[in-house]
């Protein structure tokens, strides 16, 4: 590891420990030529995670891109940043589980898994746009199925 201040490569590791919950380890080093100490983080190279579009073409995974749909999805709904997040991460987590390939309809699958859990205004939201719905019948139609696999509100 080059020191960033006077550039040697010779230095020792004075502490390290687990960062990012467990995801990363936090090394303290010091260099032997001027002294002076800094962190550096070791993390786990991870496999690129490609998704293969309706049409064919291959990009690489982007977080990013989920956040952005579950974000529109939950516009004006109590839905927080950080479950923003959480679902991107568990999207993200459960697609690696599947391969180095998935397709984009598994993502919108593993995208409406999640809202169901959260918000069913934004389960319904995203699904007309995933599944392209052209009428009324079709919310009507996801409205009984998500009627039917959740339990009724209570009143207070």
């Amino acid at each position: 590891m080059r020191c960033p201040w006077c550039q040697s490569l010779e230095d020792k590791v004075v502490d390290s420990r687990l960062a990012e919950d467990g995801v990363a380890i936090r090394r303290r080093r010091e260099c032997l030529s001027c002294n002076r100490r800094f962190t550096t983080y070791e993390r786990l190279e991870e496999a690129p995670l490609w998704v293969v579009k309706r049409g064919g073409q291959r990009e690489p995974f982007d977080r990013a891109k989920v956040v952005s749909g579950v974000r529109a999805a939950t516009k004006n709904r109590p839905v927080s940043e950080e479950r923003l997040e959480e679902i991107a991460q568990q999207v993200e987590e459960a697609l690696r589980g599947e391969g180095a390939e998935v397709s984009s309809q598994q993502i919108g699958v593993a995208v409406l898994e999640r809202l169901r859990e959260v918000d069913d205004v934004a389960y319904l939201r995203f699904a007309s746009v995933y599944k392209g719905f052209e009428d009324l019948g079709d919310f009507q139609r996801e409205v009984g199925l998500l009627t039917k696999t959740t339990e009724p509100k209570r009143r207070a």
